[in-house]
């Protein structure tokens, strides 16, 4: 067996891959049980039982990389910086109307603040809590 393939080629295109399979599964545990499964019938298919040994720690690289993808993807998604998540915001900067005494603008927001960013989500929630206080 080649060491390089073993020390570099295969860690590397596990790493890509998982990353791939991460954001197209969304389930650290699903991607490393995929290349567990891959790895396996590769271990007897083309090499020995020796590489069972490296499939066993390709598949925790796997998992490792898989959890760090959807740590930073969920940090990323949850991000207040609209330069960080990519989502537009509206209104200057703030999701929704602030407007107190603006009813009609209130009916608008109704569907607009659906599809907002999600940044500054307490003046959000505040909106939203002071919207259904009137009511």
């Amino acid at each position: 067996m080649n060491t390089l393939l073993i020390f570099f080629a295969i860690p590397v295109a596990t790493i890509i891959l998982a990353v791939v399979l991460q954001k197209i599964l969304q389930s650290p545990l699903l991607v490393a049980a995929t290349f567990f499964a891959i790895f396996l019938i590769v271990t007897f298919a083309a090499f020995d039982e020796s590489f069972l040994v490296f499939a066993i720690l390709y598949t925790l690289l796997a998992l490792i990389t898989a959890l760090v993808v959807r740590f930073l993807c969920c940090l990323i998604n949850n991000s207040d910086n609209p330069c960080i998540n990519g989502k537009a915001m509206k209104n200057n900067g703030i999701c929704g109307n602030n407007s107190a005494n603006d009813d009609a603008d209130d009916e608008n927001d109704n569907n607009s603040n659906n599809s907002c960013c999600g940044c500054n989500r307490s003046i959000t929630n505040q909106f939203i809590t002071r919207r259904y206080m009137r009511r």
